[in-house]
């Protein structure tokens, strides 16, 4: 599959499934990731791997996130599930610095930016993925579990697996309803 391919045909899959992503194309994916526009060289991206067993206690760490007053057994069933819906999790962090050329939205949207080649690269590898976030992106027991500084910021959970099923097809956009010429 050729690039503009890739990047115009792509979709979220939220249906994953094994077998395991291979070492060769996590490496893939994090290399494209890592060619993210990237003002000042700051580096600010950073990927957490959760596969495996980490995936039940990533489930785990999600479901002590439960207010006390919203705890039923299939709100704690959810959570735990949540990090099983693919075999593998990539938690996207930025490590945003103070810079005097460089504000935090930038550092935020390049790793942002270095999670789009990942789900491009993830697609022209034949694979899946979808990025989420949610509640538990911003919660502090998770940023605690998962080792995070107060500069980090998680910009997302990339569920990465095989498609199990169809790809839905990728809705046709007017362009037309999305750009203007500018005129002085």
């Amino acid at each position: 599959m050729d690039a503009i391919e890739a990047i115009t045909q792509r979709v979220s899959v939220p249906v994953l499934t094994g077998p395991d992503v291979s070492e060769e194309q996590i490496r893939l994916l994090l290399a494209a990731a890592l060619r993210a526009a990237d003002h000042a060289w700051l580096r600010p991206s950073r990927y957490l791997l959760v596969r495996g067993a980490a995936l039940d206690q990533l489930g785990e760490v999600f479901a002590a996130t439960i207010p006390e007053a919203e705890r039923t057994d299939e709100s704690v069933a959810r959570m735990l599930g949540l990090p099983r819906r693919a075999p593998l999790v990539m938690v996207a962090v930025c490590r945003v610095v103070d810079h005097p050329k460089v504000p935090r939205d930038e550092q935020l949207l390049s790793t942002g930016a270095g999670v789009q080649n990942l789900l491009n690269a993830a697609h022209a590898a034949g694979l899946g993925a979808i990025w989420r976030t949610g509640a538990i992106a911003y919660h502090p027991l998770v940023r605690s579990a998962l080792g995070l500084a107060d500069e980090d910021v998680i910009v997302g959970f990339i569920y990465v697996g095989s498609v199990a099923g169809k790809l839905k097809t990728p809705p046709e956009l007017n362009l037309d309803d999305f750009v203007t010429d500018w005129k002085v």
